[in-house]
């Protein structure tokens, strides 16, 4: 049992009846039926697996010693290690401004990717994209080499579904640093292997945009030309950086820093920060997160309502919000999904640590909310 359910439980049966949320209403009038605060949105085309056969108190029970993945280990190794000699060479002013310059507009642009596309698009489909926007995604995406489309939003959402027990894939249980990045360097939990062969079928969705099928089909080639080829190249062709600087800064760095954003998600946002929204999961907001993440840091939000866009608050600092709300106007972001302020703060009296309300921007106006 995920330990949101387990919670709400212990604060008895009229919490228990309340587990399924009220429908939610999109712009267009359609409304979509969510189990609980840990379920995938989805729709009547996916198959979903039955959780029946799944006894996770047997994987939790189970004697488990993780052993290293000795080459995940020594590419982590490595990468750190350059990184370190790229920021002496950087503040030793051996590299040109430009270069820092466009390490960094490639780290923040190409977060993107992961915030408004493999996260909030194919993992939560807390909005729908135009063809044109599911490509720019991809692409910025791949720039940033966190593996391909589909085998990130699978273990996205294992993670929600299976969150802080033996089947998350980086269970903040285990501690600051398996969350951050042992999980990738360690061989995983049987319980995470179970859950990823299991949540497959409901996975159907991302596998029927030719947009990730052509990603996953071609990451191999397109993360050697983006994230490699291309940032290495522009500096060294076009202001005559050094080809070593341009190696060690727009690659190696700028990779390790953007990888190092992301694991901040999965570990200093589940450790560190109040819970408006929900006291008994880990989950937290954590503002620095945020501005470093372009709004993944509002985790506490997000694991309650992990089907909103938003993946925070209005009035919170949530960059990739506003990037989404940019592409609506234009027509290539539409059906953007968010939850009611009577949704926001009926849970928060509900299950909150009681902070909600004493540090929150108002509550927002936006023609994404509707009441019920």
């Amino acid at each position: 049992m995920a330990p949101a359910q387990q919670n709400i439980e212990m604060c008895g049966e009229e919490m228990n009846a309340e587990l399924k949320l009220n429908p939610h209403t999109y712009k267009n009038g359609k409304v979509a039926q969510l189990d609980n605060n840990n379920t995938v949105l989805r729709d009547s085309a996916s198959v979903v697996t039955s959780d029946s056969d799944f006894d996770i108190k047997k994987f939790e029970a189970m004697e488990f010693k993780a052993q290293w993945r000795w080459p995940d280990l020594t590419v982590q190794i490595l990468l750190h290690l350059v990184s370190l000699y790229g920021l002496y060479l950087i503040f030793s002013n051996q590299v040109k401004l430009y270069t820092i310059l466009f390490a960094f507009c490639t780290i923040y642009t190409s977060g993107f990717g992961i915030t408004a596309g493999v996260h909030r698009l194919w993992s939560h489909r807390a909005y729908r994209a135009r063809l044109p926007l599911r490509i720019l995604l991809a692409i910025l995406f791949t720039i940033t080499g966190q593996r391909d489309i589909y085998t990130w939003a699978l273990d996205h959402r294992v993670h929600h579904k299976y969150s802080e027990t033996v089947a998350d894939p980086h269970d903040i249980r285990r501690g600051f640093w398996f969350a951050h990045v042992g999980w990738l360097v360690l061989t995983p939990h049987p319980a995470v292997e179970d859950r990823r062969i299991a949540l497959r079928p409901t996975c159907a969705d991302l596998l029927a945009d030719p947009v990730v099928r052509l990603q996953q089909k071609l990451f191999i080639p397109m993360f050697a030309i983006l994230n490699i080829g291309l940032p290495v190249f522009l500096p060294w062709y076009v202001w005559n950086e050094t080809l070593v600087n341009s190696f060690i800064i727009s690659f190696v760095l700028r990779f390790t820093i953007t990888l190092n954003i992301a694991f901040c998600v999965n570990s200093f946002a589940h450790l560190w920060g109040n819970k408006p929204y929900d006291k008994f999961v880990k989950s937290v907001e954590n503002s620095l997160v945020s501005l470093a993440a372009l709004g993944e840091g509002w985790h506490n939000y997000h694991h309650v309502f992990p089907w909103d866009y938003r993946t925070s608050e209005l009035g919170k600092i949530n960059v990739s919000t506003g990037f989404i709300n940019l592409f609506e106007k234009i027509g290539w972001a539409y059906d953007l999904k968010a939850a009611t302020n009577e949704m926001v703060s009926k849970r928060a009296r509900r299950s909150g640590d009681g902070t909600f309300g004493e540090s929150e921007e108002p509550y927002p106006t936006s023609e994404h909310c509707h009441s019920e």
